[in-house]
């Protein structure tokens, strides 16, 4: 898949390993790709090359497919109530007490950026977490880690990376992780480091002390900040993308990696940046979970596993603990 990015060959491997998991339907597998790769032609041919058989392949002259009918989360399990289809005991509610929220906007790159910031109510400087998003773009779910990180006592700033295309909420769902890599990874990273320059500027923040946490997607740009982001103490990547490996000399936080046993695609390729970690001087740690596939901190999603989920957010209020 060499004429796609990084990016785009990720997602559509892992859009394909839920497919084949039944995660996805054939309808909407194909309406992501069609949308990350611009057209039924290409999308058909990226398919193929991750490993869909002849009769899964759509003609390039086929349309893209009517996105699947929405479906009622308002029933299905919730632990704690915090958004719908929450099952972590971790989870927090909005409107908790000893903490406030708001949608809040800064500039970057021309224009304005949307955000989510949970803090506790009581006045700091704080320490804050930059918090990056997964493929579905800024969900509840990611407000509600924000949450989680502001009940630790943290400033909490979770990025919507789909501002300038209006903001997910209003978006396909089916086309936001395409926009996210259309936008590229560039952009991203100017963002979060204009996030960084807006936290600087509260007087509720301690600029000197402020880390940065992603998932999946968001894991790979977290790893990618931590390479070009000056004033980050510390970084926290769920299951991302590795970096490029020359660039990780340069890595100024103390970094910390959480991948999945059973998640081949992304842990497979963890010696390697865990042997250009060790020929450095960087504060590492690389923690590998075990019997838990991708996304297994995501408690809305199939592959939650709460035990080792808990496990990795106790490591990384630790890591956060010691080096933020």
């Amino acid at each position: 898949m060499t004429q796609l990015g990084k990016y785009e060959q990720y997602l559509i491997e892992e859009f394909f390993d839920d497919y084949r998991a039944g995660a996805l339907s054939h309808r909407t597998f194909t309406r992501r790709v069609a949308f990350i790769t611009g057209s039924m032609g290409a999308a058909a041919a990226a398919m193929l090359l991750v490993g869909c058989t002849p009769s899964e392949v759509p003609r390039s002259t086929d349309p893209i497919p009517a996105p699947e009918p929405p479906v009622s989360t308002a029933s299905g399990t919730a632990g704690s109530g915090a958004v719908p289809g929450a099952k972590s005991p971790l989870s927090v509610p909005e409107g908790a007490a000893g903490m406030t929220t708001a949608t809040v906007r800064f500039p970057s790159g021309g224009t304005s950026v949307s955000a989510y910031l949970a803090r506790p109510k009581s006045n700091g400087p704080r320490a804050a977490v930059l918090i990056c998003h997964e493929n579905r773009g800024l969900t509840p779910h990611i407000q509600d880690v924000a949450r989680r990180f502001a009940k630790e006592g943290y400033v909490a700033l979770a990025l919507d990376l789909l501002s300038r295309e209006g903001g997910t909420a209003g978006m396909d769902r089916d086309a936001v992780p395409g926009a996210l890599t259309s936008a590229g990874a560039q952009r991203h990273i100017a963002d979060f480091g204009a996030a960084l320059e807006y936290l600087r500027g509260q007087d509720f923040v301690d600029g000197e002390r402020i880390a940065m946490t992603g998932y999946c997607f968001g894991g790979g740009i977290t790893w990618q900040a931590a390479t070009e982001l000056d004033g980050l103490k510390a970084t926290a990547a769920f299951y991302g993308p590795a970096p490029d490996l020359g660039k990780v000399p340069g890595i100024k936080p103390a970094v910390f990696g959480v991948y999945a046993e059973l998640d081949q695609r992304i842990t497979g390729a963890m010696p390697a940046l865990k042997d250009a970690l060790a020929a450095t001087g960087v504060v590492h740690q690389l923690t590998v979970y075990p019997g838990v596939g991708h996304a297994f901190h995501n408690d809305t999603g199939d592959q939650y596993n709460e035990v080792q989920a808990t496990a990795a957010w106790k490591d990384t209020l630790a890591w956060f603990s010691r080096h933020v």
